[in-house]
């Protein structure tokens, strides 16, 4: 019997999160930072997992992001998401956060966020 190959990458993608999110928990002083990157966009925000709330976000789909960049896809992209999203955790008196990377290898656009986020002066 032949699986669905959809089905079949659905299942190992939530075995690897559930893997990454069994080690990672944030708090309302040391938040989670969540990434999605979809195949256009990039997404970030930060997570309190004990109330379940969101503090911040950011994405490159915000008008402010698009006037800057004509491309969304690229690691120059992500960085200049990175610097956002750690001025705005500065506003929020985030000084530490806890990097989960999700489903997706530490290379290219997320390990340049990440960078990003770090260079800003915000420690994990």
């Amino acid at each position: 019997m032949h699986k669905d190959k959809v089905v079949v990458k659905r299942k190992a993608k939530e075995r690897i999160r559930k893997r990454i999110r069994k080690r990672i928990r944030g708090t309302s002083e040391k938040p989670r930072v969540h990434v999605f990157k979809s195949n256009r966009y990039l997404y970030a925000q930060a997570i309190n997992d004990e109330n379940g709330h969101v503090l911040v976000s950011a994405s490159t789909l915000e008008k402010e992001f698009k006037r800057k960049n004509e491309d969304f896809k690229n690691i120059e992209a992500s960085q200049n998401l990175g610097s956002v999203m750690a001025k705005r955790l500065k506003e929020k008196n985030i000084k530490k956060i806890v990097f989960d990377r999700g489903i997706y290898p530490y290379h290219g656009r997320i390990k340049a966020l990440a960078e990003a986020i770090r260079k800003q002066g915000i420690i994990f």
